[in-house]
């Protein structure tokens, strides 16, 4: 067996958890309450457009790697469409991890853009890690939010929007080391 089939059974065995559809409500209700809790994206809740909420996603990797998560977007506190994140890379990386991450879009343009069907984030875009109580800051791509060393030191920094966009991140469990190349890809389906 070759050396990227191997890498790629063993990404899909990683990830299988995580492709369940069996999503309940209640977990996004969970995931946007922890959101709204952090101090670095509670005022997003208030001052933005709408938010897209994965509840979990899954990413792993050997040599070859992906992430999966499906979530749910907002507008006014309101449901419109559901969203599927995909991502496949390529480098240095071994491991896995699960996160949750939640999209804020600053305006209507940012909304329309991401709600197109199809969007994706290039590889050089960066999130805000949300870090609660002992669990470890997990690193991912999305759109870059600014840094913050979270609310255990009690230092955090500005976080803005960028391209109408603000990405954050909350770590679940698990390690991954890489230095990897890939962006994230969204499709939207309205409801």
């Amino acid at each position: 067996m070759n050396c990227f089939r191997f890498s790629f059974l063993l990404v899909v065995m990683i990830l299988l958890p995580f492709l369940s559809t069996s999503a309940q409500a209640d977990s996004y209700t969970k995931t946007i309450e922890v959101f709204q809790k952090s101090p670095q994206s509670q005022s997003f809740f208030k001052n933005s457009y709408g938010y897209a909420v994965f509840p979990t996603v899954g990413k792993g990797g050997l040599v070859v790697g992906g992430a999966y998560g499906k979530g749910q977007v907002y507008r006014k506190g309101k449901v419109t469409g559901t969203v599927s994140l995909f991502k496949a890379t390529i480098g240095f990386q071994l491991g896995g991890q699960a996160f949750s991450e939640i999209i804020f879009f600053q305006d209507k343009r940012a909304f329309d853009e991401f709600t197109s069907g199809q969007f994706e984030f290039d590889a050089a875009v960066s999130a805000v890690v949300i870090t609660a109580g002992v669990q470890a800051k997990a690193g991912t791509e999305g759109t870059t939010a600014g840094a913050s060393s979270g609310p255990a030191t009690g230092v955090q920094a500005e976080t803005k929007y960028c391209k109408g966009m603000a990405i954050f991140i909350h770590a679940k469990g698990g390690l991954m080391y890489e230095a990897a190349v890939g962006g994230q890809k969204f499709t939207f389906t309205s409801k």
